[in-house]
């Protein structure tokens, strides 16, 4: 009497597929030697696997890490959905006219530091006041952000972005002219560049060609009419540092390093804008009329 749960047909002495009981299969798996039918074949590096066994080991693989810790991103993500907001903020500064969304929304140091209107130093980074422009920083982020990405995971990655823009913004507003009204993406973009060059030399990668376009968009920077080059500075200062911050701590103390290392980051940067912001303050606060001494 045959046993057809073992894979053997119950009419004859042929084998049978384990999972097909009516397929007659000389067939077996590399790994649990059952028979299997060509509907149950995966291909393996050496015959053929049944998806029990395919699935199986899939499941109970480890999970690969990138090299800071995080689950590795196979797809780039949050570059395409970056990418996405640029340029649909883009299109509705079109509707509604470059200048005035600018004007609303960019980085305006009076806006920011009279009317408490802290958010124009995140909403400025995804304004572009071109066509050309927000070209560029697109092809850029589109260029770099799957290689970073792929290094730091998503989160991370997401994390490195809003920093560097974060960090161009709050350098532009320290530092620029007081009626200055300042749009883009390039402070990230930027901060993309300086993550690339630390992350490249801790890893061994080949960052030649990353240092040339950092080279040539520095320069253009100041040499340009227009251009903000305060906010690349920031930017690239910003993107470097979180960059160390996410490759040079060890194993063990990788996830406090990296959480306390941004929250740093951050404090420096609020610190920055509250001494900025008082500056302003004090330059329109009207001076008293000093009184008449008998």
């Amino acid at each position: 009497m045959s046993d057809t749960a073992e894979g053997v047909s119950s009419q004859s002495s042929d084998p049978v597929c384990f999972r097909h009981l009516d397929r007659v299969s000389h067939v077996k798996c590399t790994r649990c030697a059952r028979p299997i039918c060509p509907n149950c074949m995966i291909s393996a590096s050496v015959g053929f696997q049944c998806p029990d066994c395919v699935h199986g080991a899939a499941a109970s693989a480890p999970r690969i890490k990138s090299p800071v810790g995080a689950p590795l991103a196979e797809k780039p993500t949050v570059t395409f959905v970056l990418i996405g907001i640029n340029v649909i903020a883009f299109l509705l500064m079109l509707v509604s006219g470059i200048d005035q969304a600018a004007t609303k929304w960019g980085m305006f140091p009076p806006s920011i530091a009279i009317d408490n209107e802290w958010w124009r130093l995140l909403t400025s980074a995804f304004l572009h006041g071109g066509w050309l422009h927000i070209a560029f920083n697109m092809y850029v982020l589109y260029a770099l952000g799957p290689s970073l990405e792929r290094v730091l995971g998503h989160s991370r990655y997401l994390v490195l972005y809003v920093m560097a823009a974060l960090g161009g913004a709050v350098c532009s507003y320290a530092f620029s002219d007081v009626m200055t009204v300042s749009v883009g993406a390039s402070g990230a973009i930027f901060g993309l560049m300086g993550a690339l060059v630390v992350a490249g030399r801790k890893l061994r990668y080949d960052i030649t060609q990353v240092l040339v376009l950092l080279a040539v968009n520095f320069a253009i920077g100041f040499l340009a009419p227009g251009v903000d080059w305060r906010a690349h500075v920031g930017g690239l200062v910003v993107g470097a540092a979180v960059a160390a911050i996410f490759v040079l701590p060890p194993a063990r103390i990788r996830i406090p390093a990296q959480v306390l290392g941004i929250v740093v980051v951050l404090v420096v940067l609020v610190i920055i804008t509250m001494v900025r912001t008082q500056q302003i303050v004090d330059m329109v606060t009207p001076v008293g009329t000093p009184g008449l001494s008998a």
